[in-house]
């Protein structure tokens, strides 16, 4: 919590303990941000609360659990009753969010006390898959029949708006139900009476299928900046809208399960998850890991003839292996930002692999010359050895540096452009795949060169 909002949440705890008179209590209140005074419960004594929900009133209380990250344990210290207004008051995505949370049963019992609008919109939005746009949207929005005049379109709009409060995109219909288009309503409050709705109507307004997956679409949807955006089914009838907030959220969403595939696991994980479920979501992604990294190790052991006569090879083995895995993974990160991109060109991609490709081989012909440098100048005068043997094994390193971060570069930039053709998550190209693999790449490098430069033709031992 930031400083600002925590000092809000303190005053907010302090103006409850200390107001002792419900109306002025109520009032004081009335000047907080509901995001605040949701933060503020926490710290509150459940006799307080359940006072607070009783001068509030079921309505309010809605509006307020609504910005709770996890409302569950707060429905389940009400009556069943008291819960089931709460949650009827809420937008559906709201609901759904908070049933998620609660006990199946308890869940199964609200739903059951709910009035049917209510019930049918929360079935629809839990029917839909996690990744589908039908999940996120809420079934609060405007719409109107297209034919109408300003005055008709207003008037329905106003008497919509008792019950929907996302009234700054008003819909529009055919007669058939089906989706039309779309305009402002700072348009249609300023329109004069004589001027055609029609001309208000933006008929290439976007819109997204119930069924679409949201990793898919989220890129496009999020470029034209509106405050929501319709769902629509097989027929284009509109089930519910998207809300910029909503969009907020998947965007978040996504990024979340691309940072936990970039760390190796297979879902997000949170401060307070169960150890089970902690070591479910990573071991597998450790087990492949493990046996890459068997691998890696089993290569090493075939150049254990050269580490035998040359024994100093190994203290720069890190350095090679540390480098090609950040090689990898910074072209990784690069490659997969610019996929992000579902209209990127064939040609693009090539150019992509040319860029990171051209930067591997620049970097690592500067860190090249470094290394073989500081190292020569290292073995030579810290370790002892011969000027001659000193520089032939910086130089050692330094090509391998070379290398590594030639192949490296273009396999973290490779790798996730294949997953992407495969229609597999790039971010499944994890850091520590590349990183293992990388490893593999420098081992091989390092060693083999090692064995060919300086055992087979400088013959330095």
């Amino acid at each position: 919590m930031d400083s600002i909002q925590n000092f809000y949440v303190e005053e907010i705890v302090e103006v409850i303990r200390e107001t002792k008179n419900i109306d002025e209590l109520l009032e004081l209140l009335s000047d907080y941000h509901e995001n605040d005074i949701a933060e503020a419960l926490e710290f509150l004594t459940k006799e307080e609360r359940e006072e607070l929900y009783e001068a509030w009133g079921t309505e309010r209380v809605s509006e307020i659990f609504a910005y709770l990250e996890d409302a569950a344990p707060y429905i389940e210290e009400l009556e069943l009753e008291t819960a089931a207004e709460i949650i009827e008051n809420m937008d559906s995505d709201d609901a759904v969010d908070i049933l998620e949370d609660i006990d199946e049963e308890i869940g199964e019992k609200l739903v059951s006390l709910l009035d049917d609008e209510a019930s049918h919109d929360i079935k629809l939005i839990q029917s839909y898959e996690e990744d589908e746009f039908g999940s996120k949207m809420t079934t609060n929005f405007i719409s109107i029949t297209k034919g109408l005049t300003i005055r008709q379109a207003m008037k329905e709009m106003v008497r919509q708006a008792e019950d929907n409060d996302n009234i700054y995109t008003v819909y529009v219909c055919n007669e058939d139900g089906s989706f039309y288009g779309a305009l402002d309503l700072k348009d249609l409050i300023v329109a004069r009476e004589y001027v055609d709705l029609e001309d208000l109507i933006s008929q290439a307004y976007p819109y997204v299928y119930d069924t679409d997956k949201v990793s898919d679409s989220l890129e496009t949807i999020k470029d034209y900046a509106e405050d929501s955006i319709p769902v629509l089914d097989s027929e284009k009838k509109i089930l519910g809208v998207i809300t910029a907030q909503d969009i907020i959220e998947a965007v978040d969403d996504e990024m979340g399960e691309d940072y936990a595939m970039l760390a190796g696991l297979t879902a997000e994980e949170d401060l307070y998850e169960p150890l089970r479920d902690s070591m479910r979501k990573r071991l597998p992604w450790l087990i492949v890991l493990l046996g890459l990294g068997i691998g890696v190790s089993a290569v090493v052991g075939m150049f254990e003839a050269v580490v035998d006569q040359i024994a100093v090879i190994v203290c720069f083995q890190s350095l090679i292996l540390g480098m090609a895995g950040n090689v990898g993974t910074q072209s990784l990160a690069v490659t997969i930002r610019v996929l992000m991109d579902e209209n990127l060109k064939r040609a693009q991609k090539f150019h992509l692999i040319f860029k990171e490709v051209k930067v591997g081989l620049c970097n690592g012909m500067l860190l090249g010359i470094v290394s073989f440098g500081f190292i020569g100048l290292y073995i030579w005068l810290i370790k002892g050895y011969t000027v001659s043997f000193s520089f032939a094994v910086s130089a050692c390193v330094g090509i391998a540096l070379l290398i590594a971060m030639l192949i490296s570069s273009m396999v973290g930039t490779m790798i996730p452009m294949i997953f992407n053709k495969l229609n597999i998550d790039p971010a499944v190209a994890s850091g520590p795949l590349i990183t293992t693999i990388n490893d593999l790449v420098a081992v091989v490098s390092y060693y083999g060169l090692a064995w060919a430069l300086l055992i087979n033709i400088m013959q330095i031992v």
